[in-house]
């Protein structure tokens, strides 16, 4: 699959072997992982499996997350993008085979507006080019910058449920009121 998105200050590519060194960076960080369960990875073969998962996501669905790097230095800075979260293993909020919007970032590029650059860029193309009716997000509820990013994108709170022992808000954007 050949994948690229274009913002002003981002450019939106699939996850390569090549990004192993970025990913682990990324993954690593018990900072980035903060409100996702404090799961940070430890190992480069973790980093590895990741992105052949994501990589079998665009084979088989043609979606997944993406590389997101910053136009002007060239750096991976995270991913953002669209997953299918398919069967009972994947499922939340007793939701399961849909497609949910994320996107992590290494922090030194937090608070520059590059997740919501590229959430933006992701939601267009999942209703304009993928066709979904509908997409899903979930945050922490103390992870207020990307509750922030997910509101601010248009998608609409569902409700608050419980993660282990976080509690998490649930958002949804249907295709219907998309741009609204």
């Amino acid at each position: 699959m050949k994948f690229q998105l274009e913002t002003e200050r981002l450019l939106l590519r699939e996850l390569r072997q090549s990004d192993l060194e970025a990913m682990f960076k990324l993954d690593s960080n018990p900072e980035v992982h903060k409100y996702l369960g404090n799961n940070s990875i430890t190992t480069k073969a973790a980093a590895e499996k990741n992105i052949a998962f994501v990589i079998k996501q665009y084979q088989e669905h043609g979606i997944g997350r993406f590389a997101v790097i910053e136009k002007s230095s060239g750096d991976f800075i995270g991913w953002s993008g669209l997953k299918l979260n398919k069967g009972k293993k994947e499922s939340l909020n007793g939701y399961q085979d849909f497609i949910d919007i994320g996107y992590r970032l290494i922090p030194k590029y937090w608070k520059k507006g590059y997740g919501l650059e590229a959430a933006i860029a992701c939601l267009d193309y999942g209703f304009k080019t993928m066709n979904y009716n509908i997409i899903y997000g979930a945050a922490e509820i103390r992870n207020v910058g990307s509750n922030k990013i997910l509101q601010k994108i248009g998608l609409q709170f569902v409700n608050e449920f419980k993660e282990g022992n976080e509690q998490v808000n649930w958002y949804e954007l249907k295709k219907i009121n998309y741009g609204k």
